[in-house]
């Protein structure tokens, strides 16, 4: 009876979820359809990042570039490499394209593995022109390292904290480079909470909320890449691992 009754209540939240989520509105979405990038939705991020922000301000290796980025069987597929001595990837974003405040956001993704490697999926206001980084706020809804294999990392980026990763959380997956995973945030006026697989992962809601520990009222746009090395990614690199690919496979807003 025990048992009866706990499958009875797992079926009452899956249901109750699905209502949830079907009563929200779809305001955008993109499905990688086709055989190329969609450039009414998308933009190139390309290069080295200088002379402004070489290394794109994180002592990266890589050199952006289109030739990394193609869409495959319903997926965008990013790809690093190794050329002679250089390596290459590829970023895309929706900056002046899909820009949006408050929501809820799912991305069903593929991570790649290998030491040196940085796939991430996130987001920077809109300002960011205006006011410069870390006052336009910054998103990390998914970030992996290969160094940290298992573990996913879930971040935000504020002037309070000057731009350092103080709000952070990581979380354990067992076999998180294996499988398509599906990484969700909540975003609203007072809180942004993440979700992998739909098991709640963080929730940050500072006490006082101002333009320095809550960058997060104006809109925001998305960024997709796959960094090599860097401060974050770590200083070394095995070049045995190459090419790697990071498959996304969907991006879903709702209001």
């Amino acid at each position: 009876m025990k048992k009866i009754i706990l499958n009875i209540t797992a079926v009452l939240l899956l249901n109750f979820s699905l209502t949830a989520q079907e009563s929200k509105e779809l305001i955008w979405e993109e499905n990688f359809e086709g055989h190329s990038l969609n450039m009414e939705k998308w933009s190139y991020e390309t290069g080295d990042g200088c002379p402004d922000l070489c290394g794109w301000g994180n002592n990266e290796r890589q050199i952006y570039s289109e030739d990394y980025v193609e869409i495959t069987d319903g997926n965008l597929v990013i790809t690093a490499d190794k050329v002679g001595e250089d390596y290459y990837s590829g970023k895309v974003n929706t900056k002046d394209k899909f820009e949006f405040q408050y929501g809820t956001v799912e991305v069903r993704a593929k991570l790649p593995d290998g030491h040196g490697l940085w796939p991430a999926i996130w987001m920077l206001g809109q300002n960011i022109d205006e006011v410069g980084w870390p006052a336009s706020g910054e998103i990390d809804i998914m970030e992996f390292v290969g160094r940290q294999p298992d573990t996913i990392h879930n971040a935000l980026h504020t002037p309070a904290s000057h731009g350092e990763t103080e709000n952070i959380k990581t979380t354990p997956v067992k076999n998180v480079t294996s499988d398509y995973h599906v990484f969700k945030m909540n975003w609203t006026e007072d809180a942004i909470t993440f979700y992998i697989d739909n098991e709640k992962t963080y929730t940050f809601s500072p006490s006082e909320k101002s333009e320095k520990t809550y960058p997060y009222r104006h809109p925001f746009y998305f960024l997709l890449n796959l960094a090599i090395g860097g401060d974050f990614g770590g200083p070394e690199v095995d070049d045995s691992i190459f090419p790697k690919q990071f498959f996304i496979d969907y991006i879903k807003v709702y209001k």
